[in-house]
């Protein structure tokens, strides 16, 4: 990838893609989704709920290295998710093991003044807005704690539209992943394959006052990342321009759409 998290040298590695970023005028968030980095055989392990602690404790410390890096690259969040659920672990202990092994990273990224933003994933234990409500609560409601919302698990899972989801977001929001999707399907999508009304989501957007980056997700298109950066760029803009149009006094736009082949670590 492009930053990794636990090679050599990261202090330097980070100041150069620091010093990239800013010739290039890019804003960046840091994703931590980390396939095979931690375990050559689990695509996303270890997680935050694995039952062995010392395997919680690597994921742990790879989100700490995760807040550095932010922090050092000016990013506007760290982006993280619970992981789903081991075969034989109730739901009361899994909700534990998340609090404790997130409570150190809650509280690095508010030393740090770059926030924490969990995703509800579909499958995971962290799925839905209430579960990012839950995870909140348990926490204490810090304010180093926010919310990555992505669009298209609004439509695959969520029982609000997606514009009613953002809006129902909109206090916690410090991340936006974006791209289509079918209700009840988790598969991320090119705009135009599947379901989502894009200008009431935009102009939803636009009225919450969020000002962070809103990135394409398209896991299974980064083959075609150049392509599907050029057709997804559009396609925001036209989305956003139709929500002026069309809602009064929208408000700000949005941050400026990007489009990313997949959300990891580095």
């Amino acid at each position: 990838m492009h930053l990794d998290p636990l090679a050599p040298g990261l202090a330097a590695r980070t100041r150069h893609v620091a010093h990239r970023l800013a010739a290039l005028g890019l804003g960046v968030t840091v994703e931590t989704g980390a396939r095979y980095v931690l375990d050559p055989r689990r695509k996303h392990g270890p997680s935050l709920l694995d039952p062995d602690p010392a395997d919680r404790a690597r994921r742990t410390d790879l989100l700490l290295r995760a807040v550095g890096v932010a922090a050092d690259l000016g990013a506007h969040a760290v982006h993280c998710f619970s992981g789903v659920t081991p075969p034989g672990t109730d739901a009361d202990t899994a909700w534990k093991r998340l609090a404790e092994t997130l409570a150190p990273v809650v509280d690095a990224a508010g030393d740090a003044g770059v926030p924490l933003a969990v995703e509800p994933e579909p499958g995971h234990l962290l799925s839905t807005l209430d579960d990012f409500h839950r995870l909140r609560r348990a926490l204490g409601d810090p304010e180093a704690l926010g919310l990555t919302l992505d669009i298209g698990h609004c439509q695959c899972l969520e029982p609000l539209p997606p514009a009613d989801c953002v809006r129902a977001a909109g206090p916690w929001l410090r991340h936006v992943q974006i791209e289509d999707m079918r209700r009840g399907v988790h598969e991320h999508l090119p705009f135009g394959d599947g379901e989502i009304d894009f200008p009431p989501v935009l102009a939803a957007l636009a009225a919450t006052g969020y000002r962070g980056l809103t990135v394409v997700e398209l896991p299974r298109h980064s083959h075609a990342g150049p392509h599907f950066a050029a057709c997804s760029l559009p396609f925001l803009r036209d989305a956003a321009a139709a929500a002026v149009r069309t809602t009064p006094a929208a408000g700000p736009h949005p941050g400026e759409p990007s489009a990313t082949a997949e959300g990891s670590t580095a």
